[in-house]
C-alpha cells in the first residue's frame, strides 16, 4: 500500500474542529450543544454585502486578476488609509482567506527548515502552515499572569539563529484577545530592523479593539516599511467568514512580486466574493459601533461568570472575541469530549477548545481551553452555568 508523506502525517488536526463528531453525536442523541469552540459570529453581514452578490448583472462568473480586481484593491487602499496606514493598490495582494495570505507570506520569506518566532498561545493553524511550508516553529511563551502581553523582548533575542527569518504576531490576538500596545509594536520593530527579519501581523481582528484601546498597526512604523507583512480578512470584520476573502499588503516590492507568483499558481480568488467584499467597505460605522457594544457585553458577561467558578484562571480579553481559560483539570481534550459525550444540564451541552493546539511546545496549555464569546448573553450565562456545573463532578 502506498505511504501518506511525511509532511501530511506531521498535519496537526485542528483543535477546533476535530471535535465535531462527538458533537454530531450529541445532536443525535437530541442534546442541545452551545458552540463556544469556534469563532463563528452569529453577528449578520452587512446586508451591502448580501445585496451586491443578489444584483450583479455578470452573464459569466469569469476569472479575475490573480491580485484581485484593481478596482477592489483600490477600496481596501482607501479603507486603510482611514486607519493610518498608507498603502497603494499595487502593495495589495487579494487572497483566498487570511490562511491563503499566511501561506504566500511564508512561501515567499522563507525556506525549508527556516524559523519563525511566534508568542504563544496562537492561532492553532500557524502550526499547520508551518509544517506545510516545511518551516519550524520557535515558540516565545506569553502568560496568563500577564494577560498575555509581549513577552521581554530579551527572550525573542535568545532564540534567533541564521535560520531565523521572522516574527509572526496576531494583533488583535487569537486566541488571548490581547492587543498589543504602540510600545510593543514599537519593541518588536526594533528587533527585526536590528535583525533584519520580516515582522508579519495578522491583524484581521483590527476592529475588535475595546476599552478605548486604539489598535496600532506593524504598517504604521514607517521604518520598517519593506520588513513589515500584514495578513487580513473580511471574515470577522463582516461577518463573512464563508466567503473566503482576505489579502497580503506589503510595501515591499519583492515581497508582492514573490506572492505575486504564488497567487497565479491557484489562478484567481473568488470573483463573487470579491463583489461582496467590495461592497462591504461601504459599511456604515454605525454597524462597527454596535458590533463593538454587543462585544463588550458579551465579554462581561462571560469574564464575570467564569471568574465566579472555584480554581478557574481566566485573562480579560481587550480585543477579538476569544480568551483563554485555565481550568481545575489535567487535559482539556478529554474534558471536551467527555462534556459531548457524557454530561449535559437538562439535555444541553458545551463545545469547548482545547488550548493545547495553540501552543506548538509540548505539554503546555493541557489544562487551557479557548473560548469564543460568539453567542447572545442569554446563551452565554447558560453555557458557563454548564461548565461550572460539569467541574463539580468531572474526575479525571
Amino acid at each position: 500500500m502506498p505511504l501518506i508523506s511525511k509532511k501530511g502525517n506531521l498535519m496537526p488536526e485542528s483543535p477546533i474542529r476535530k471535535l465535531v463528531p462527538y458533537a454530531e453525536n450529541a445532536y443525535k442523541q437530541g442534546k442541545t450543544v452551545y458552540h463556544l469552540n469556534i469563532g463563528q459570529p452569529d453577528i449578520k453581514t452587512p446586508q451591502v454585502a448580501l445585496d451586491a452578490v443578489s444584483v450583479h448583472s455578470l452573464t459569466t462568473i469569469a476569472y479575475t486578476r490573480s491580485e484581485g480586481s484593481e478596482g477592489y484593491r483600490t477600496k481596501i487602499a482607501d479603507y486603510y488609509s482611514k486607519h493610518d496606514i498608507h498603502v497603494k493598490h499595487d502593495d495589495i495582494i487579494v487572497t483566498t482567506g487570511g490562511s491563503e495570505a499566511l501561506m504566500f507570506a511564508f512561501g515567499s520569506v522563507m525556506d525549508v527548515d527556516d524559523e519563525i518566532i511566534i508568542p504563544e498561545p496562537f492561532y492553532a493553524n500557524y502550526n499547520g502552515f508551518s509544517v506545510a511550508s516545511g518551516v519550524n516553529v520557535v515558540p516565545v511563551i506569553s502568560k496568563i499572569e500577564d494577560n498575555f502581553a509581549l513577552p521581554p523582548i530579551e527572550e525573542f533575542e535568545k532564540l534567533i539563529t541564521p535560520k531565523t527569518k521572522a516574527i509572526l504576531i496576531c494583533n488583535p490576538g487569537n486566541p488571548t484577545g490581547y492587543i498589543y500596545s504602540k510600545e510593543e509594536i514599537k519593541k518588536l520593530a526594533a528587533i527585526v530592523k536590528k535583525h533584519d527579519l520580516f515582522l508579519i501581523s495578522d491583524e484581521v481582528y483590527r476592529e475588535f479593539a475595546y476599552d478605548g484601546i486604539e489598535h496600532y498597526s506593524i504598517l504604521q512604523e514607517e521604518s520598517i516599511a519593506d520588513n513589515a507583512i500584514i495578513i487580513d480578512s473580511v471574515s470577522k470584520r463582516y461577518s463573512m467568514c464563508g466567503a473566503r476573502i482576505g489579502c497580503l499588503v506589503s510595501k515591499n516590492k519583492d515581497v508582492i512580486k514573490t506572492a505575486l507568483k504564488f497567487a497565479q499558481a491557484r489562478l484567481s480568488p473568488p470573483t463573487l466574493a470579491q463583489i461582496a467584499s467590495e461592497a462591504a467597505l461601504e459599511t456604515p460605522q454605525s454597524y462597527f459601533d454596535e458590533v463593538i457594544e454587543e462585544y463588550v457585553s458579551r465579554r462581561n458577561t462571560l469574564i464575570k461568570a467564569l471568574q465566579k467558578i472555584d480554581g478557574v484562571k481566566v485573562a480579560k480579553p481587550k480585543g477579538a472575541f476569544y480568551c483563554i481559560v485555565e481550568l481545575p483539570i489535567k487535559n482539556a481534550d478529554d474534558f471536551a469530549k467527555w462534556l459531548l459525550e457524557s454530561f449535559d444540564v437538562d439535555g444541553e451541552t458545551v463545545m469547548v477548545a482545547p488550548a493545547a493546539g495553540f501552543y506548538s511546545t509540548p505539554g503546555v496549555g493541557l489544562n487551557q481551553i479557548r473560548i469564543a464569546y460568539v453567542l447572545n448573553n442569554d446563551s452565554l450565562k447558560k453555557a458557563i452555568n454548564i461548565l461550572k456545573e460539569a467541574l463539580k463532578v468531572y474526575k479525571d
